[in-house]
């Protein structure tokens, strides 16, 4: 029986004023160990998973079976063991990490040969825009925008640590969504976009005492979330004085991310730690690889 393993890699979206359009791949996993079986079965193996009570449920499960219905096959019934470092409704792509999860899993099960193409176009279809989808398939830095099709520009960024800031609470993504405004003026748009092609520029070039500054200075999203996290003011300020290039929301939030030059990550965590004694605050790398499958045990007859 094929035994395998899917690995994919959490991911920060926005990055302040690069809207909907850059995301980062982050070293906080969901890994599904899988093998097949007569019946399907799914195991939960840490906390940080919803309650289940049957496969059917599962979301994973969803939207592997889109995946195979979408090619006109059936997928085999499966034991799945499913282990998760990335908390849920914290803006860390836990949603997108689990499309990408069911894509791959049809994907191996059908032997559909989809390309990470294939698999990002059906993904963004799935989550709506490509920022987390792009980041935790591919890792790294993603810039994309959907334009019928999903255009996108891949950068290491591998000179940086981010260190994140997790409450014990959690924030829907629609309710971060429905304090945003409808319509911006063209001035504040240019403006909000102007400070994004900056951002992206100097991460680019590596100037990141600038790219803090423009993450900062967003005026897309942030202004009108920031009404949501109560500790928003003070960790912005505090990882500032801590030496942070720039802190953000991570994606629509509650979560905040620090970014700060790599190796100096535990030093910043701990100083915020002190002052957030009821979060969470960890040190995270910038994934470079992305979504990883490997086999445990090769199929036998």
């Amino acid at each position: 029986m094929t035994a395998f393993q899917i690995s994919v890699p959490a991911s920060s979206a926005n990055l302040g004023p690069a809207f909907d359009s850059a995301g980062i791949a982050l070293n906080l996993y969901l890994i599904l160990e899988v093998e097949e079986q007569r019946n399907w079965e799914f195991i939960h193996a840490s906390d940080l998973l919803p309650t289940i009570t049957t496969y059917e449920e599962h979301y994973i499960y969803q939207i592997a079976k889109q995946t195979a219905d979408r090619f006109g096959v059936v997928l085999s019934p499966c034991r799945v063991t499913v282990t998760s470092e990335i908390p849920l409704a914290r803006g860390l792509g836990s949603s997108a990490a689990a499309v990408i999860a069911g894509i791959e899993l049809a994907n191996q099960l059908c032997d559909l040969k989809l390309t990470n193409a294939d698999i990002l176009k059906f993904g963004t279809e799935l989550e709506g825009h490509p920022d987390n989808i792009a980041a935790s398939l591919l890792g790294g830095l993603i810039i994309s925008t959907l334009q019928e099709d999903v255009h996108y520009v891949q950068l290491p960024l591998s000179e940086l640590e981010a260190v994140l800031s997790i409450p014990p609470f959690e924030l829907m993504t629609e309710d971060a969504r429905n304090v945003l405004p409808a319509t911006f003026t063209r001035n504040q748009a240019s403006m909000a976009s102007s400070l994004s092609n900056v951002l992206i520029a100097a991460l680019a070039t590596g100037d990141f005492t600038v790219a803090g500054e423009m993450m900062e200075k967003d005026l897309f999203h942030e202004p009108y979330r920031a009404g949501l996290l109560p500790h928003y003011k003070q960790i912005k300020q505090e990882a500032k004085l801590a030496g942070s290039y720039g802190t953000v929301i991570s994606g629509a939030g509650p979560t905040m991310i620090s970014f700060t030059q790599k190796g100096t990550g535990t030093t910043l965590a701990k100083h915020l730690q002190k002052l957030l004694s009821d979060f969470q605050v960890k040190v995270a790398e910038i994934d470079q690889q992305g979504m990883q499958t490997k086999t445990l045990r090769p199929a036998t007859d």
